[in-house]
């Protein structure tokens, strides 16, 4: 349906006297806030959003027309949609609803017929649709109105949480109607909230005489008490009392003098076929009504008729719509509950039986399937697997559902439930999945069922970072497994287990075996997990080149681990390849979240903090937009260590604070060591030097397993902490463990620079430091030179040589330019000390102010100069080779940093500033 059509809250009845201005009444505040809205947006001050919350017919949808009306008088492209209950199985449906029509389209056919090509990647789709949306409101403003979102299928819901914040430096006003449940479309900035309210006596009065004509009776004023200030109760009542005079009976608790009299002078052929409509929703189609009758549709017509005189339907030409939610309920709820839960049975298998697709059905079945339906089993296991890679929560609802309806001791639970556990897994709910399986397996299965469930669960289980039982388990099914495919996946799964234990050699043997046993089976699942442990194992123990080996097996087999490879390679020092994976990384990457993360790291290998610190705020962002955040922990340690080198320590305590607070709802292990550092550099910081040396003891002591994951990039950092702690012990330990790893990787240069830096500070070797910084300067990377160079210079100057100067100048201009301002001032104090024997003097760094054109980055600059010139974020991000997601968060530090809500505020800016010549410049 579109909206713009006759039958939203608070139409005039046709027949009636109708509304000088229909549901208005009492509502001028709320209409002139939202004009106020449109022409903001029109005259370039960016985007917004509008929410407009209340109960059934208290006025939303007639409010959402006149501003569709307004800002159509005022040039918007207009997209208006609704959403419908029993369409939410639909991706997307809600949204297309209004993008694919309009006059024009706000979307094309084709575009949408693309997007749907993706509706498996829900970050891609949403940024792609954002891009189209960015790309059509660039010369026109766009109005993009929902009504109903409380009904809106998943994905829409999706896009409207995410959209309009990336929208926001475009002209988009995004209207929404809905339930008082603002949640999650109200939580960004520029957001206006109207709380629809009832209507006061003096607007009811008002809406009266609209109806009635001069002066309104005592009697009918009491009457109108009975509607709660409801407008489209109190017009039903009007419409009524037009018809009947006000001596008709008073209506039941409020509504219907109008609905009640309506329905009783219909022919009960009529009054059937409204019944089943209401079964139907609130729009259906007149085949599916006819179906359900058990009539041809041609057959129906009378009572079409009859039901759009008396103002209960109406028909867009396409579908028959009940005028108002509020009258298809109160013709529902005529029915009695054995009845309405027949109907929706019935409606389930007529759409099947036409040919409609189990989404269609299911939300029939939901509404009446009882326990050993085996058609309904067999259609919400069909929708959960329709739906499961887009509304992974949605999936595993259904999947759980239909296991419900399955007899307890029916053998195909074991199936079903499998289907569950899996569904539950991948929408995260892994402390359900795990108790799903439980409850399955309480029931003694046999024992191929048994290993098949075990094999499932083992999923949840590493998620849930229960270790042993992902150990005990697939060992105790691989004793009873018969089938090699199971087999297969079970023995990965137990190498996985074992790479957290302190025996990585058994951990590889059992590794090699899985992969040899997934080859046999020819199962694909088994072999990702082969290779993933692998991967994993490799890395756990050090090993670059084996990592490499087999994530670089694993992304060409799966271009789904393609950031895993490029992880891999970053550790080897191979930022080449690393550059050209992540440019061939393609429009539409599986996990964006993952490779942006890639990036990051990346960046910061190369000493790019703005770059590597903008990644990793966008790596956050998507995992929270998918309710996933899985690396949030790692991302917060990398955010703040760049705080630290920043000198930027109340950054960096802040980012500890979301750190404790996610080890603590989540208390996993990689978690846990990777928090422990980040402590003790903090703490270190904080001049406690020894409590900062055993939290570094205890990280080694506690997650051997994450020795070189977490210590690799910081080995150095934590041999300063030992020193300072006094604890040489642990600084020697550290120091045999990183001659250790540089001896397994001899050819990456930055690992055995970093093993001569160790032994260096360890050992009071200048010599070595010497070594340390020959060594680095063949590797890319910037910042572990500037350590080396920093620390030579210290101990030349020391010593009186004034090659310190050189040294110590080296490691002050890489700080510099990378950023690491507290680094920067550190050495600079030295180089003042070494300087000041032959009378010269360093500049002191300028601090980057907060606010200002002076407060952007380098690449922030970029990115100001290519949307001041006229790009898209898609063209901006192609323009930088980086990902659109990324210019996302550079344009929101701008606008941040600026001051400004809109492209247009930020093109005055840079040409004020004579910065838009070299759009891609530095």
């Amino acid at each position: 349906m579109s909206p713009d059509r006759p039958g939203g809250e608070g139409r005039a009845v046709p027949g009636s006297a109708g509304l000088s201005r229909p549901g208005l009444r009492g509502r001028e505040a709320e209409l002139e806030r939202l004009r106020a809205l449109v022409e903001a947006v029109r005259d370039g001050e960016g985007g917004a959003i509008a929410l407009l919350l209340g109960e059934p017919g208290i006025g939303k949808t007639v409010l959402m027309q006149e501003t569709v009306s307004i800002a159509r008088a005022h040039g918007f492209v207009v997209s208006h949609g609704r959403a419908e209950e029993l369409h939410a199985l639909a991706p997307l449906a809600s949204l297309a609803s209004g993008l694919l029509h309009g006059d024009p389209p706000l979307l094309s056919s084709t575009d949408f017929a693309d997007l749907a090509g993706h509706h498996d990647q829900r970050i891609w789709l949403v940024e792609r649709l954002a891009q189209l949306i960015e790309e059509r409101s660039a010369g026109t403003p766009v109005l993009i109105a929902v009504d109903d979102v409380q009904w809106a299928d998943p994905l829409s819901r999706f896009a409207l949480s995410v959209m309009p914040a990336r929208l926001l430096s475009s002209p988009v006003l995004w209207l929404l109607t809905g339930r008082n449940d603002p949640e999650p479309y109200g939580q960004g900035p520029r957001t206006t909230t109207l709380p629809l309210r009832p209507l006061s006596d003096t607007a009811l009065a008002e809406l009266a005489r609209d109806v009635l004509g001069g002066d309104v009776p005592t009697q009918v004023a009491e009457l109108l008490d009975g509607a709660g200030g409801n407008p489209f109760l109190a017009a039903e009542m009007l419409t009524g009392i037009a018809a009947s005079g006000a001596e008709a009976p008073e209506p039941p608790e409020r509504l219907v003098l109008g609905v009640r009299d309506r329905l009783a002078d219909l022919r009960p052929d009529t009054l059937h076929f409204l019944r089943i409509g209401s079964v139907l929703g609130r729009a259906f189609s007149l085949a599916d009504a006819a179906a359900l009758c058990g009539r041809p549709a041609s057959g129906l017509s009378a009572e079409v008729d009859e039901a759009r005189a008396a103002a209960l339907l109406h028909d867009d030409g396409e579908r028959l719509l009940f005028r108002h939610d509020l009258l298809r309920q109160a013709v529902y709820a005529d029915l009695a509950p054995s009845v309405r839960r027949a109907l929706h049975r019935e409606a389930a298998s007529r759409l099947v039986a036409a040919g409609r697709s189990s989404t269609d059905a299911v939300p029939h079945l939901l509404k009446s399937a009882e326990s050993g339906d085996q058609e309904a089993i067999g259609l919400l296991g069909t929708a959960a697997t329709a739906v499961i890679a887009v509304m992974p929560d949605l999936a595993a609802d259904l999947a759980v559902r239909a296991l419900e309806l399955v007899p307890p001791h029916a053998p195909m639970a074991f199936d079903v439930g499998e289907r569950a556990i899996v569904a539950l897994t991948r929408a995260g709910r892994y402390t359900q999945a795990r108790d799903t399986g439980d409850t399955l397996l309480a029931r003694q299965p046999p024992l191929d069922v048994f290993a098949r469930l075990q094999s499932v669960l083992g999923d949840a289980l590493w998620h849930l970072d229960d270790v042993h039982q992902l150990t005990r388990r697939s060992t105790a099914a691989l004793a009873a497994v018969t089938d090699p495919t199971i087999r297969a996946r079970l023995t990965a799964r137990q190498a996985l287990a074992r790479s957290r234990g302190r025996d990585l050699g058994a951990a590889r043997e059992t590794g090699e075996r899985a992969l040899a046993e997934a080859e046999r089976s020819g199962d694909r699942e088994a072999r990702v997990l082969a290779l993933w442990c692998l991967g994993e194992i490799a890395l756990n123990a050090g090993d670059c080149a084996a990592a490499v080996e087999h994530h670089t097996a694993l992304s060409v087999f799966d271009t789904a681990f393609l950031p895993e490879e490029a992880v891999a390679r970053i550790h080897m020092d191979d930022f080449d390849t690393v550059r050209r994976l992540l440019r061939t990384a393609g429009d539409a990457p599986l996990r964006p979240a993952m490779l942006i993360w890639a990036q990051g790291t990346l960046n910061m290998g190369l000493g790019r903090l703005d770059d590597a610190d903008a990644d990793l705020v966008t790596a956050e962002r998507l995992e929270a937009d998918l309710h996933v955040p899985g690396n949030l922990v790692n991302i917060r340690v990398n955010r703040g260590l760049l705080a630290m080198l920043r000198g930027d320590r109340d950054a960096a305590r802040e980012h500890l604070d979301v750190v404790r607070a996610a080890v603590a709802e989540r208390p996993n292990t990689g978690n846990h060591a990777a928090h422990q550092y980040f402590e003790a550099v903090v703490t270190d910081a904080d001049g406690d030097h020894a409590a900062a040396a055993e939290l570094v003891r205890s990280a080694q002591r506690d997650h051997p397993f994450l020795r070189w994951r977490l210590l690799r990039p910081h080995v150095v950092q934590a041999v300063r902490i030992a020193l300072r702690g006094g604890d040489r012990n642990l600084a020697e330990d550290l120091e045999a463990q990183v001659a250790e790893h540089a001896t397994r990787n001899p050819s990456v240069p930055t690992v055995q620079g970093t093993a001569a830096h160790a032994a260096g500070l360890a050992n009071a070797d200048h010599g070595l430091l010497e070594r340390s910084v020959r060594i680095l300067l063949t590797g890319p990377r910037p910042l572990p030179l500037a350590a080396a160079s920093a620390d030579l210079g210290r101990a030349l100057l020391t010593a009186g040589d004034p090659a310190a100067t050189l040294a110590l100048t080296r490691a002050h201009d890489i700080y510099a330019q990378a950023g690491a301002d507290a680094e920067a001032d550190r050495v600079r104090a030295d180089l003042e000390r070494a300087t000041s024997r032959s009378g010269r003097r360093t500049g002191s760094l300028r601090p980057r102010p907060a606010q200002g054109w002076d407060a952007l980055t380098a690449s922030e600059r970029k990115v100001a100069r290519l949307i001041a010139a006229g790009h898209t974020n898609r063209s901006a991000a192609e323009a930088l080779v980086v990902s659109p997601h990324t210019v996302n968060t550079h344009l929101a530090s701008i606008f941040r940093k600026l001051s400004v809500r809109s492209r247009v505020h930020l093109a005055r800016i840079a040409l004020a500033e004579g910065d838009t010549a070299t759009a891609t410049g530095g």
